[in-house]
């Protein structure tokens, strides 16, 4: 009995060793830009989970959403165009107890040239199986005497195919600019992903469509570095990003 109880005592120690509870994050983008200069983005964000997450021998960098971890964060971004842009954001998903349902909100004020425009979005989620949510909602932008608000949906799923775990994605937005994506990520093992997304914007005068490709690799438990590259149809991108967990 006291082997027993001296092997689980070590096994909640590794266990409580790998349990994160805050997670911040730096990236950086560089934006080639066909017809004007090219030009640099910065941005720093912190997630706060409100318990600890644990990776349950899980991909790492799916261990708070399959974990269902409510949360709240913040998020500060800029860049160096002419009409310099900074970004302030707040944000939040709550994954309602013993049930299956979720919601989500944010909430960001967006300056430039001596004025501000301010986004939000909220919505609410189900999940009608284990890792895998459908979200609806509202999207909505406040700029100067003009405002709009269009409906929004999207969908994750988590699943192992195979001897590996997938990540699968997709979105829309409906409204004056329809907007669309789907992505998918694939786990070679627990710390390392490799992964594409296409985006799909409406515009009115025509289609925006953007095509990337990103890998993720956790170097231990806590830290990670990412990389993208972005093919648009007038914008080509490189992104970089690292994050820590405490």
């Amino acid at each position: 009995m006291k082997k027993l109880a001296l092997a689980a005592a070590l096994l909640a120690t590794m266990s409580a060793a790998n349990a994160y509870q805050t997670e911040v994050g730096a990236d950086y983008t560089y934006f080639d830009n066909d017809n004007s200069d090219s030009t640099n983005a910065f941005g720093v964000d912190a997630t706060y989970y409100f318990n600890p997450v644990t990776d349950n021998n899980a991909p790492l960098a799916e261990a708070a959403f399959m974990n269902r971890a409510s949360n709240v964060g913040v998020n500060i971004a800029t860049d160096d165009a002419d009409d310099e842009t900074t970004q302030y954001g707040i944000n939040g998903e709550y994954y309602v107890p013993n049930t299956d349902f979720y919601v989500s909100g944010n909430l960001s004020r967006i300056e430039f040239d001596d004025d501000h425009a301010n986004q939000y979005g909220a919505e609410i989620g189900y999940f009608p199986a284990p890792n895998f949510l459908i979200a609806a909602g509202l999207v909505g932008t406040e700029y100067n005497d003009d405002s709009n608000t269009d409906p929004s949906i999207r969908a994750k799923y988590v699943t192992r195919v195979g001897q590996h775990d997938w990540n699968f994605e997709a979105g829309g937005v409906f409204g004056d600019y329809d907007h669309y994506n789907v992505a998918a990520d694939y786990y070679v093992d627990n710390t390392f992903s490799i992964g594409g997304q296409y985006e799909n914007t409406d515009l009115g005068a025509g289609d925006y469509d953007v095509f990337s490709v990103r890998a993720r690799k956790f170097i231990n438990q806590q830290t990670s570095i990412q990389g993208e590259l972005g093919f648009g149809d007038d914008t080509n991108t490189v992104g970089l990003r690292g994050t820590y967990r405490f």
